[in-house]
């Protein structure tokens, strides 16, 4: 049974209470149940985490592309919150692995602040899901299962 690793960056522990008009009232929990549900539907394993450092999301990523060149991952789901919009070494440590990952934003940010339009994860992420709201996570792994089929 292979591994859909979901990683979520800065302020994702602040879900149902940070700007619920923009995030919803969905807590961290809520959308780790939803992937587990997710992953469970296509027999896939969920390792779920989420960190404040991106440092820590660095070594995450290093990790799972270790895992899926040794066949035991599928993939990634990367939230990385405000990291999207800064981190190079994101983008690197995706690249260098080889990583297959989704990029995904719970909000539509091309129709927000202009800063958060561009993404330094984008293009190294196999796709990019944003706007869907906390059910994007279970449309990501869903999407990780299809292009592993």
């Amino acid at each position: 049974m292979k591994t859909v690793y979901v990683f979520n960056g800065p302020n994702l522990n602040l879900l149902g209470t940070r700007e619920p008009a923009v995030y919803g009232s969905a807590t961290l929990s809520d959308v780790q149940r939803l992937c587990e549900a997710a992953c469970a539907r296509h027999g896939l394993m969920l390792d779920f985490r989420q960190t404040n450092h991106e440092g820590v999301l660095v070594d995450w990523l290093h990790e799972a592309g270790r895992a899926q060149a040794a066949g035991t991952a599928l993939g990634a789901v990367l939230n990385a919150g405000a990291y999207t919009h800064t981190s190079i070494a994101l983008h690197d440590a995706i690249k260098g692995t080889g990583l297959t990952l989704i990029e995904l934003h719970i909000s539509n940010v091309h129709a927000r602040e202009a800063f958060r339009h561009h993404s330094f994860i984008a293009p190294a992420a196999r796709a990019v899901m944003a706007g869907f709201g906390v059910i994007g996570y279970a449309l990501a792994i869903d999407g990780l299962a299809q292009l592993a089929a």
